[in-house]
């Protein structure tokens, strides 16, 4: 066979192949979900979502080095759960406590911290195959405490301790903020509060928490973040598009903030993309080098729900919270006394 004719052969079978492959990869072209679109096109991230994830915050120690859980454990967890939480005969397992007693399978579930509401009032949480909602480090732990990050938390726990007054209470018992980010499912944890709602316009995107009445006016306009002497509970928020990804970076809080710990250093980095029509993956980025050795990063996926936003029952000067708790550390310390 001459070389002219193999090479004609040669191109007239690369031809066929293409031919064939062309169909199947405009099929994978239709199958491939692109978001919908506001007017000004933008993707289109407006609706009411909610954070209902059973996947805990930090990875258990009994998981270590086991990122993902196989379908059949998935499977066997939500068993458990159901066995634990049906009728509502437990405790309302806030924060992690609903994956870690479906991973211990006690006999009973009562919650560690003498929380008196039933399960019945928890939303429905999801599992799935995740170990932590911590995605960096790699451990899925947060990074260890700088020595001034375990001096700052160890005065915020005595001056809670000792409570003098209203204003030694945090800001969620006080009914002002949770702070943000929010990561675990629902307000601060607790699985009855995980709904957000999502408002665009041309200029800026609102973030609405059903949590303490949360809303976040965040600007895309480029303009640069608020003076530094300029100081608030939720930060200042400036947001941007990146292809289909919303970020918005937050700075600006306040000495008074506190997430876990950290407060006026605390540096957000928060990324909005719509992966399916009832899904957006919320990542975040944590950084504040005076609390944290080093950053680390999570990931939650918000589900969209057919649902309202209603009122949060809980305002600032929340008296029968407040007075109950200090008449009772009163009490605590003249008994101590006698």
């Amino acid at each position: 066979m001459s070389d002219r004719l193999f090479a004609s052969l040669s191109a007239q079978t690369m031809a066929f192949v293409l031919a064939l492959l062309a169909p199947l990869s405009v099929a994978g072209q239709r199958q491939a979900w692109t978001p919908p679109r506001t007017p000004d096109g933008q993707p289109d991230l407006q609706g009411v979502w909610l954070n209902n994830s059973a996947t805990p915050f930090e990875r258990p120690k009994a998981l270590e080095g086991r990122p993902f859980l196989t379908d059949q454990e998935v499977v066997e967890l939500k068993r458990r759960a159901d066995r634990l939480f049906k009728d509502g005969n437990a405790d309302l397992p806030i924060g992690d406590n609903l994956f870690l007693a479906a991973l211990a399978n006690p006999e009973h579930f009562r919650n560690p911290n003498g929380a008196n509401r039933s399960s019945a009032y928890m939303i429905k949480r999801e599992f799935d195959n995740r170990t932590s909602l911590i995605v960096d480090p790699p451990d899925g732990r947060i990074p260890p405490l700088t020595p001034e990050g375990q001096r700052r938390r160890a005065a915020t726990a005595a001056r809670e301790r000792a409570l003098a007054g209203p204003e030694d209470f945090n800001n969620h018992t006080r009914c002002m903020t949770p702070g943000l980010p929010r990561i675990g499912a629902g307000a601060a944890g607790d699985p009855q509060y995980g709904y957000y709602q999502i408002v665009q316009s041309p200029g800026h995107v609102v973030l609405f928490l059903e949590a303490f009445h949360d809303a976040r006016i965040i600007p895309l306009d480029g303009r640069p973040h608020l003076s530094g002497s300029i100081r608030q509970l939720s930060g200042d928020s400036r947001g941007r598009w990146d292809g289909d990804t919303l970020i918005v970076d937050t700075t600006n809080f306040s000495p008074k903030s506190d997430f876990l710990g950290s407060a006026d250093n605390l540096h957000l980095v928060e990324r909005f993309t719509r992966v399916a029509a009832d899904m957006i993956k919320y990542d975040v980025t944590v950084e504040d080098p005076t609390t944290w050795t080093k950053p680390w990063s999570a990931s939650i996926r918000l589900k969209q729900v057919q649902a309202m936003i209603y009122e949060f029952a809980c305002h600032e000067g929340n008296r029968g919270t407040i007075e109950s708790i200090l008449a009772i550390t009163r009490a605590e310390e003249k008994k101590g006394s006698r």
